[in-house]
């Protein structure tokens, strides 16, 4: 054999040794991959990030992001608190039937429907104006979240969630028409929501159109 033909065949077997060592690798890895990602999936292991409270960071926290109700500001007569019950449970009937127990309570039911799939109790929505409203509502719920949206009248969307069973019965309600009305612990104080309300630009309105300029007559 000559010498040629020794380093050809030499040249011929480092690069097998070097593609061996890389699809080694890549086996490997996929490997790994695999083990970790049937892990993650049977919750075998637990990453800090994957396992962030996403629907939390969403939907304001009761204990935390909720406004308080305004500041001496007493529960909303049942009958003035126009109430839309959604199901967010997906369990048929659900909204029916909880909005009948809401109208035996006194409540104005205004509509009921199927609401985006929510977890825990349910979550009350309200607009500035209707957080006394929610307050009074979530008396009856009291493990369900408060949110805030830009509507301005005073209504109230109640979401049922995956966790709801029935309202809480009528003799543990806590909830005296003559006693001001208070927030959770932690909750942001009313009068900040007010003065940012006050503090948003007003939408600017269109400039007027500067009137046709006629022209010069001719000379």
């Amino acid at each position: 054999m000559s010498d040629q033909d020794r380093a050809r065949q030499l040249r011929r077997r480092h690069m097998h040794e070097r593609q061996a060592v890389v699809f080694g690798v890549l086996l490997a890895g996929l490997a790994v991959a695999g083990v970790g990602s049937a892990a993650l999936y049977t919750e075998s292991i637990s990453v800090p990030f994957l396992d962030r409270d996403f629907t939390r960071l969403a939907t304001p926290s009761p204990t935390a992001e909720a406004y308080c109700p305004p500041e001496g500001a007493l529960p909303v007569p049942a009958d003035q608190v126009p109430v839309n019950v959604l199901n967010g449970a997906g369990r048929a009937g659900l909204a029916a039937s909880t909005a009948t127990a809401l109208q035996e309570r006194g409540f104005a039911v205004a509509a009921t429907d199927n609401g985006a799939s929510t977890g825990g109790v349910g979550r009350i929505t309200s607009g500035r104006n209707g957080i006394a409203a929610a307050y009074t509502l979530r008396a009856h719920l009291p493990d369900a979240q408060l949110a805030l949206d830009p509507r301005e009248d005073a209504s109230v969307d109640l979401v049922l969630g995956s966790d709801f069973e029935q309202l809480l019965p009528v003799e543990q309600l806590v909830l005296d028409p003559a006693v001001p009305l208070t927030g959770p612990e932690g909750c942001i104080p009313f009068a900040e929501l007010e003065q940012a309300a006050q503090q948003a630009p007003a939408a600017e309105e269109p400039a007027a159109e500067d009137p046709a300029v006629e022209p010069a007559p001719e000379g």
